[in-house]
């Protein structure tokens, strides 16, 4: 009988249980990361309803790092910019929003926007591009924000330049419409940009960060800027029901990878575009070339099904596990996958690394 997608997703798991090597993902499971948190955990440490504690404490530590006067912390990103969005829309009495047209916002979010919030997409380009000065400057009328997110990951995480993002921010100071970035991975981005977070958060309104991907925390997210928005931005906190009870394991685990994880930006940066060079005398391709963040798209000379059956027979066999899922490329007989660069690739040779996504393309 012909192995079926559905078998190789469930090989794919059973194989990722099984595994005690991991070139990208988490640096400790969230079991262990609970236990280490029950270890110092104290009352005073704890928040009632997002208030108080570590949660108070982390909103500071990111209003500082960004450099704005206030920040608050939310369960998801994806919260985080319908409530700032929603108040930009209120307070323009207007529902047009500019965004990307592969942005999370419209690609990963089941049209929350427009459906609980009632916004309008305005899109600037749907080309895998960052949008360009003109591209907002064809959209006519009045817009009560316009969002670019840093960088663009559907489009192979993908920046403009520090000298582009300036002549964008202007564009949108010129027309009095505020700035929004979706940097859910902007800690990444600082190498490339060569400035600092607050350097870039200061060309935008309001920006929202997530501590979940290369930072290790469990969940989580916070968006910084003017102290009366975050406050506006609070109310449709609770409206949208993100005031738990407690928040208090994400903020510890949150802070500790801003401690932990984010002064080793430049050493993951630079780890991913060895990589990337690695992998292309392996026969591989990537984009961008050289990557622009910790993460790029690789690019395999081999069908989908083929190099996913060969990555989880090398799973089964080393208990290493080298990537996510494969996906079908453009290119009828190319796959291709993300590759992220995390602390837990720093532990890996590049030679290794090379030489393992090889055997793929030759078993």
């Amino acid at each position: 009988m012909a192995t079926t997608s559905e078998d190789l997703r469930e090989r794919r798991k059973n194989a990722l249980d099984n595994c005690d090597r991991w070139l990208s993902g988490r640096r400790v499971s969230v079991p262990d990361q609970l236990r280490q948190l029950a270890e110092v955990a104290t009352d005073d440490q704890t928040d009632m309803y997002g208030s108080g504690g570590e949660v108070a404490a982390l909103e500071q530590e990111v209003a500082q790092l960004l450099g704005k006067p206030a920040a608050v912390f939310m369960p998801t990103g994806i919260m985080a910019q319908q409530a700032v969005l929603r108040v930009y829309a209120d307070r323009a009495a207007t529902n047009r929003v500019a965004v990307h047209g592969l942005a999370h916002l419209l690609v990963h979010e089941l049209n929350a926007l427009e459906e609980v919030h009632h916004l309008r997409i305005e899109r600037m380009t749907s080309e895998p591009r960052q949008p360009r000065p003109d591209e907002l400057a064809a959209v006519p009328g009045k817009l009560a924000a316009v969002t670019l997110e840093l960088p663009l990951r559907d489009a192979g995480y993908l920046l403009p330049t520090w000298d582009e993002l300036v002549v964008f921010s202007e564009s949108c100071a010129a027309r009095g419409v505020p700035l929004h970035l979706d940097g859910a991975r902007l800690w990444e981005s600082t190498p490339y940009l060569e400035h600092s977070l607050a350097e870039i958060a200061a060309l935008a309104s309001t920006v929202y960060v997530s501590f979940y991907k290369v930072l290790g925390g469990i969940s989580g997210a916070a968006l910084a800027g003017p102290e009366d928005v975050i406050a506006e931005v609070r109310r449709w906190q609770r409206r949208l029901g993100g005031n738990l009870f407690s928040l208090f394991p994400y903020a510890v685990s949150a802070r500790e990878g801003l401690r932990t994880v984010l002064p080793r930006m430049d050493d993951l940066y630079q780890r991913a575009v060895e990589v990337a060079m690695a992998l292309q005398s392996e026969g591989f391709r990537v984009f961008p070339e050289p990557p622009q963040t910790n993460s790029f798209r690789l690019y395999a000379p081999r069908a989908v099904d083929s190099i996913e059956r060969a990555s989880i027979e090398r799973m089964e066999r080393t208990h290493e596990a080298l990537s996510y899922s494969w996906q079908p490329a453009d290119v009828p007989g190319w796959s291709w996958v993300e590759f992220v660069t995390t602390p837990n690739t720093l532990d890996w040779q590049v030679d290794e690394i090379a030489k393992a996504f090889g055997e793929l393309l030759t078993r």
